[in-house]
């Protein structure tokens, strides 16, 4: 009993990582449309890496939605 209450508790925890993304995306986004926005003309130079951003910064939220999962299932 104790070590499912633990389980779910430390779930959460892990789950809690996945808010840190979701701030980290929406600055990196942000970022890209205020430099859009000064620059026009950088627009494709920009745009590579934005991307790669992106898939970093999401990568680390599927990280966390991973763990969490284990956590529950597998442990």
């Amino acid at each position: 009993m104790e070590a499912d209450a633990a389980k779910l508790i430390g779930a959460g925890l892990a789950a809690m990582g996945m808010i840190g993304a979701g701030i980290g995306v929406g600055n990196v986004w942000s970022s890209f449309f205020s430099a859009i926005a000064r620059n026009p003309a950088s627009k494709d130079e920009i745009g590579a890496n934005i991307w790669i951003g992106f898939a970093v910064t999401e990568a680390i939220a599927l990280f966390a939605l991973l763990i969490s999962l284990m956590l529950l299932f597998v442990a």
